[in-house]
C-alpha cells in the first residue's frame, strides 16, 4: 500500500473509512462504470444476474448476441441487440465490456469492441486469448485453471 501513498498513522494504525475511500479511488471504483455484455448464452445470462457487479459500481447497460432467436428479447430491462450494433457503445460512453462468447468469434468481436472505444475487456472465451493494442486491457478468465488451483489447498488423504 505504501506504493500508493501514506494511509496510516505510525503507532495508531488506519482510519478504515478513509483507507477504504482512498483504495476505491485508486482502483477507480469510486464512480460508476457502464459495461456491455457480449454473449447471452448460459454464462452471459448468469453474469447479467450477478449482484456483485452493482456493489462495485458496475452496471451492465447493453447486451449483445448474434443469435437471431435472442435479438430483440428483453432481459432484466435490457433489449438484446445484434452484435453488429456494437458501434453504438461509442456514443453511449461504454468503455468496459464482458466477452462471454465461443472462442471462434472472440477476436473479431473484441476488435469491434475496441473500434467502439471500449478500453477494457473481461474475456471468458475458452482456451483463447484475444490480441489487441496495448492501449486496451484484456483480462482473460480461465475457470479451468482456477479450478486446477484448488487441489493445492485441499489436504491429500493418505
Amino acid at each position: 500500500m505504501s506504493y500508493f501513498g501514506d494511509f496510516g498513522t505510525p503507532g495508531v494504525g488506519y482510519d478504515i473509512d478513509e483507507l477504504s475511500r482512498r483504495l476505491r479511488e485508486i482502483l477507480s471504483l469510486d464512480r460508476p462504470h457502464r459495461v456491455a455484455l457480449v454473449g447471452y448464452g448460459n454464462l452471459g445470462a448468469a453474469l447479467l444476474k450477478y449482484p456483485g457487479f452493482g456493489a462495485l459500481g458496475f452496471e451492465i447497460v447493453a447486451v449483445f448476441d448474434r443469435d437471431r432467436r435472442k435479438i430483440g428479447r428483453t432481459v432484466r430491462g435490457l433489449t438484446i441487440r445484434d452484435n453488429r450494433q456494437i458501434p453504438v457503445l461509442r456514443q453511449d460512453d461504454v468503455r468496459l465490456a464482458i466477452l462471454a462468447i465461443p472462442a471462434e468469434g472472440a477476436q473479431d468481436t473484441a476488435e469491434a469492441l475496441v473500434a467502439a472505444a471500449v478500453q477494457g475487456i473481461l474475456n471468458f472465451a475458452p482456451e483463447y486469448s484475444v490480441y489487441l493494442p496495448d492501449t486496451v486491457k484484456v483480462i482473460t478468465m480461465d475457470i479451468g485453471m482456477d479450478l486446477a488451483r484448488l487441489p493445492y489447498y485441499v489436504p491429500v488423504e493418505v
